[in-house]
């Protein structure tokens, strides 16, 4: 925020991690929270959003994961690498066995 003098407020101009984990977070539920879970399981195996149905979708269960299953999104979503890996996963789903 602008303080009267202008300047920018201390409190809003530093990212803390949790902020950028949101912001984060936010893009990943954005960009591929229609992602059913059992897609994910394929990709980051069985125990990926443990306890969770495979009917549920990403941004349903995505504040809610436990910290290996986020990270794994995490790191693939900051290196480019999850729209590749979700549409590779998805792929599979639609072939003809």
């Amino acid at each position: 925020m602008l303080s009267v003098a202008g300047t920018m407020d201390s409190s809003m101009s530093k990212a803390g991690p949790g902020n950028r984990h949101r912001n984060q977070d936010g893009e990943i539920s954005a960009k591929h929270g229609n992602t059913l879970i059992r897609t994910l399981r394929k990709v980051y195996g069985q125990n990926f959003a443990a306890g969770y149905p495979e009917t549920d979708k990403l941004r349903e269960v995505l504040l809610k994961l436990n910290e290996t299953s986020l990270s794994q999104l995490r790191r693939d979503h900051q290196t480019g690498h999850l729209e590749h890996k979700i549409a590779n996963a998805s792929k599979e789903d639609r072939e003809p066995e």
